[in-house]
């Protein structure tokens, strides 16, 4: 058997814990799970320890009760709301010739210390977009080849240190030490996105209970994120400062009839009894055609707030879709009204890919994280990167060795196969005739 993982999603309106490791075949199996409502986060930031620990340790304790399989290592997401991206770029000469997993991480470390990074950030990840060998092409997996100089070009996401330091010290109090942070919406495009979706690029919006995040992949590699500080909450306000009703009545309501389908489409249901702010004892009723402006408004501000960051990201042109996930993502019609906020780019409701398993169904748009975090922490084959403690990412899977003539060079920017093929044959060939002329003049200097 592989690792234990503890994968816990720290939301704004629960936590979720879950416990599982791969199998021989590297199937994951999820040996427990636990859910505790979220008190002392708000926005995705802890602003009351002592509260935040006691859910955390609830959660946790119930995905453990389960298993008696002993932890190895804790994933936790961390939100957006305190994260910012820095482009980079580093390089090393290779003495030996050839690219070995040393030299990647070498390389990448030197993209992380030659970022700019605001003192009061750490890094949680060094992501790279493309490498290069010898000023050649622009190349995805440098692993085996060969050259003299490797450079590469990241995307680095740095966390506030403040942020990271308190959700250690919750954790703490449940006697755990964290080994990797995630970022949310990392996570989320792990569990969601399919690989066209990846290679052609796309923007996935994870749609939570305060917070919306944006990140954009394309090919293998998140290379933009942000977040608007707005998600589901807000409606639930909304709601209950309009119909002067309390915010769990309100939270209930939004649950239940929130739809951005024309009107009562989808239900028979004109009107809801409600009960009355400050007199819980007493109802009111309530006409649907009431609510579902107001649910309107919010969702299209939302969208319009993730749309502007999506323009003004300067990568707007590499997308090639649209993936919502998360809570949100449930309400009928957000699709729909999704496509007209981002130009008829088309747009796609997604729920985690599902691990079979006993305890928990995955099919769910607000496990997207949670998901992620499994599989990012379990994946035997992923791809390079520097993780939150500056570790390489790595595949444990033993492969046969990969022979130069069954190594391609790739250009994710242009689409220029079979052009890159003709010059790796064009290299191949310079290569067997160096090696001729040096066999030659090897048996040359014999003779002498």
């Amino acid at each position: 058997m592989g690792k234990t993982v503890l994968a816990i999603d720290i939301g704004t309106t629960s936590i979720i814990a879950v416990v599982a490791q791969n199998d021989l075949n590297h199937k994951i199996n999820i040996l427990g799970q636990g859910k505790a409502v979220s008190d002392g986060i708000k926005k995705g930031a802890i602003v009351d320890i002592r509260k935040a620990s006691i859910c955390i340790a609830d959660a946790v304790e119930s995905a453990k009760s389960s298993s008696s399989a002993n932890i190895t290592s804790t994933v936790v997401s961390i939100s957006g709301i305190h994260t910012k991206c820095i482009r980079s770029r580093g390089f090393i000469n290779i003495p030996s010739g050839q690219i070995t997993t040393k030299e990647i991480s070498q390389v990448l470390t030197m993209a992380k210390y030659d970022a700019k990074i605001i003192p009061d950030y750490d890094v949680i990840h060094v992501i790279p977009l493309y490498f290069k060998i010898d000023d050649n092409n622009t190349i995805d997996n440098p692993l085996n080849m060969n050259g003299s100089r490797l450079e590469v070009y990241t995307n680095i996401i740095t966390a506030k240190k403040t942020s990271i330091n308190n959700i250690q010290s919750a954790l703490k109090q449940s006697n755990l030490e964290v080994d990797n942070f995630v970022l949310t919406s990392y996570a989320s495009t792990i569990a969601t996105l399919k690989e066209d979706q990846k290679k052609l690029g796309t923007a996935v919006i994870d749609l939570g209970g305060s917070t919306t995040e944006l990140a954009i992949f394309k090919n293998k590699s998140i290379t933009y994120n942000d977040v608007v500080p707005i998600g589901s909450e807000a409606i639930t306000k909304d709601l209950s400062i309009s119909l002067h009703t309390p915010l769990s009545a309100a939270d209930e309501v939004k649950k239940q009839y929130s739809s951005l389908l024309p009107k009562n489409i989808d239900t028979d249901i004109t009107k809801v009894k409600i009960p009355r702010l400050g007199s819980e004892t007493e109802s009111q009723e309530i006409s649907l055609d009431l609510l579902r402006p107001l649910i309107h408004a919010r969702v299209e501000e939302i969208l319009c707030l993730i749309s502007d960051k999506l323009s003004n990201s300067g990568l707007i042109d590499t997308v090639n879709g649209i993936v919502l996930t998360g809570g949100m993502s449930k309400i009928p019609g957000i699709d729909v009204l999704t496509q007209r906020v981002f130009s008829n780019l088309p747009v796609k409701i997604a729920n985690p890919k599902n691990i079979q398993n006993g305890y928990i169904n995955f099919e769910d748009a607000s496990l997207s994280t949670i998901v992620g975090l499994l599989f990012y922490a379990l994946d035997p084959d992923p791809f390079f990167e520097l993780d939150s403690n500056e570790r390489l990412r790595q595949s444990t899977i033993k492969k046969e060795s990969i022979k130069k003539e069954d190594t391609v060079i790739h250009n994710p920017h242009e689409n220029e196969t079979m052009e890159t093929l003709e010059s790796l044959k064009t290299i191949e060939s310079e290569h067997k005739k160096d090696s001729l002329w040096s066999r030659f003049m090897k048996k040359i200097g014999e003779i002498v």
